[in-house]
């Protein structure tokens, strides 16, 4: 099989979202135009995108979808444009200084059709006791009916999440379903999370993992349910998960591997979404690659470097396989 071909599979179209989901969640960029309106027009196709391509679900206004430079009012005509359009469940990024605004975002947003919400530690919890009450308070504030993950990305919140103190988030809060798994290194942080599992100190909670998805293919083998990212070829990481599933073992590392230099490239620190949004509109998904200020830009340099590992990736993957800009 030519890894260029999509993986086929029957699939569940249902909103809900429970402890046991699998498969891939991208994380949306929010589209602008060049003068930093909302491009509703390049929403649109984006969603559809996501569903021709079997997205598991999907997660808006997070840090990719740039949800700090988007107001109240905006970020629930997101929620209700993208909820309408989508048969699979969204997860709303609804983080905030205080609880008020992340109360009123989670409600609506769950009126409007979200599956649940993610929220993200903010940075000024130190000790493990904080972050457990953090979490704790987070989840009174919203309603205990409303599901929400835990967001553990230490790289950019310098929040230090053990394993002990997402077992204690999980087992003090029924709400918790999920976790977005981003630290790095962190493979060993899954094994010990499944071994809480498996010994009953733990409850089951679905894992998805993100940075871009650059150690999925690992991840899985040590029990991740699936990716919850932001990698411009999000067909890929879904391609990845179902050939795992089906014991294809080498199939999806030599996929994987021959998406590792753009994938790498593309979580550089501080460029990484104008790379992505630069190749979403390469593939015709975004109309432009514009970000809402304040917003990083790519160099032409940055830009030809793009396009030339999308070239070679193309030689082994026909969707990277795209007009010239």
């Amino acid at each position: 099989m030519s890894i260029s071909q999509p993986i086929t599979a029957q699939r569940s179209m249902n909103k809900h979202l429970g402890p046991v989901a699998t498969g891939v969640y991208p994380i949306a960029p929010t589209a602008f135009l060049p003068d930093g309106q909302i491009d509703w027009v390049s929403m649109d196709r984006m969603a559809d995108f996501y569903t021709a391509i079997g997205a598991d679900g999907i997660t808006i206004l997070g840090v990719l979808g740039e949800a700090p430079k988007i107001d109240a009012e905006e970020s629930l005509q997101i929620v209700k444009r993208i909820s309408s359009r989508m048969k699979v469940p969204v997860i709303v990024g609804v983080s905030a200084p205080g609880f008020a605004s992340m109360q009123t975002l989670a409600r609506a947003s769950m009126d409007l059709g979200a599956a649940g919400v993610m929220i993200a530690p903010p940075n000024t919890l130190r000790t493990d006791d904080q972050i457990v009450q953090y979490y704790g308070q987070a989840a009174a504030a919203i309603g205990e009916d409303i599901p929400f993950v835990i967001q553990d990305y230490p790289l950019t919140f310098s929040v230090q999440m053990s394993t002990q103190v997402i077992r204690r988030i999980v087992q003090d809060n029924k709400s918790c379903i999920m976790l977005k798994h981003e630290d790095w290194p962190g493979l060993e942080k899954i094994s010990a999370l499944r071994s809480f599992q498996r010994e009953g100190s733990m409850r089951q909670i679905a894992i998805l993992c993100g940075n871009g998805g650059l150690f999925l293919d690992f991840e899985l083998e040590r029990g991740a349910d699936g990716a919850n990212t932001g990698y411009a070829f999000p067909d890929m990481l879904i391609d990845v998960v179902r050939l795992q599933a089906m014991g294809e073992r080498d199939k999806a590392h030599d996929l994987f591997d021959a998406h590792l230099p753009l994938l790498r490239y593309e979580q550089q620190p501080g460029i990484g979404l104008a790379v992505r949004k630069y190749i979403m509109m390469r593939r015709g998904i975004l109309s432009s690659d514009a970000q809402r200020r304040p917003a990083s830009s790519l160099s032409a340099l940055a830009r030809a470097e793009t396009d030339y590992l999308l070239a070679r990736l193309a030689r082994s993957d026909a969707r990277a396989k795209l007009v010239s800009p």
